[in-house]
């Protein structure tokens, strides 16, 4: 059963890049044909799906953040590293990683506890 575990920042300040680091274990991030997503949500609101990295390494980002968001990963740890850049207050939310079969989808399949990052000065 795969497992998905999130580790964070915490704390981060305004105009400062946002990086997670998403760890896998009981499966490969590069194997079978999965997206691997990283999702938020900020207090009081929906969940907003952010990004992906799929099995061949190619990747997709909401449209809306398309310019500030990246996604990397790193085979040999069986870990993928979703940032954000230049973030706002805004961007303070629990952010999860997560695994499934459907692109942009904000009820994956399997998906990390998630961790509370706070953007302020």
């Amino acid at each position: 059963q795969v497992q998905l575990q999130e580790s964070g920042p915490g704390l981060v300040k305004p105009s400062q890049t946002l990086s997670l680091t998403c760890t896998v274990s009981g499966g490969s991030i590069t194997t079978n044909y999965y997206y691997w997503s990283w999702i938020r949500q900020p207090p009081g609101k929906g969940k907003e799906w952010m990004g992906a990295i799929d099995v061949s390494g190619s990747t997709y980002y909401r449209p809306s953040l398309k310019s500030r968001t990246s996604i990397s990963r790193d085979p040999s740890k069986n870990q993928f590293t979703p940032q954000l850049r230049s973030v706002t207050p805004g961007a303070t939310a629990v952010y999860s990683c997560a695994r499934d079969i459907v692109l942009g989808t904000t009820k994956p399949a399997a998906w990390g506890q998630g961790t509370q990052v706070t953007v302020s000065s």
